[in-house]
């Protein structure tokens, strides 16, 4: 887990909340990262490709961990619904993958890009005293910027504008759906 800059402040109780609901929100993203990372290696057709996925899927095992103990240290819950993400995330990446390789890749940078920046306002939203969960976030916005940038070295393809849109839409319902529930 990410070493934080600065020693953990202390928390009120809405604090503790709000840093709870933002991490489980961040939690359902890396149950989604691991869905569709994992169906898209099942139907990545060139193997350097497959391994890239598997590789990926596994850093983001990492962040699901970091973001699963800050759920437990600040008392929060998962999503109750992460089993929903986790299906219709995988059904996504297989989906993705079928449209082949440069599609596929395109689908991973542009996740990774609004996921980048769904971290960025939450790095605005979390309380300054809760280091632990900036830290967590901060390692997470970096790795993500780095996987965007991989797929798009391995030959992304760019997304229309509508896909991206929908994309966007998508992310908005589940992360209120996740911050809550």
């Amino acid at each position: 887990m990410p070493v934080p800059a600065q020693p953990l402040g202390a928390l009120d109780e809405e604090q503790r909340r709000n840093a709870g609901a933002l991490m489980r929100v961040n939690h359902v993203g890396e149950v989604c990262a691991q869905a569709l990372y994992t169906a898209q290696a099942a139907v990545a057709r060139d193997p350097a490709l497959r391994a890239q996925f598997v590789e990926a899927a596994h850093e983001e095992t990492d962040h699901l961990a970091w973001t699963r103990q800050r759920l437990d240290e600040l008392g929060a819950r998962p999503s109750l619904l992460n089993p929903l993400w986790y299906a219709g995330a995988f059904g996504l990446g297989l989906v993705a993958g079928r449209l082949g390789d440069p599609l596929s890749l395109g689908f991973v940078a542009e996740t990774e890009r609004q996921v980048e920046a769904h971290l960025d306002s939450h790095l605005n939203l979390l309380p300054l005293a809760d280091s632990a969960s900036r830290a967590v976030v901060e390692q997470m916005k970096l790795d993500e910027a780095r996987h965007a940038a991989q797929a798009v070295d391995a030959g992304a393809a760019e997304l229309p504008a509508p896909a991206k849109a929908l994309m966007r839409l998508a992310s908005r319902v589940m992360t209120t759906l996740a911050h809550r529930i």
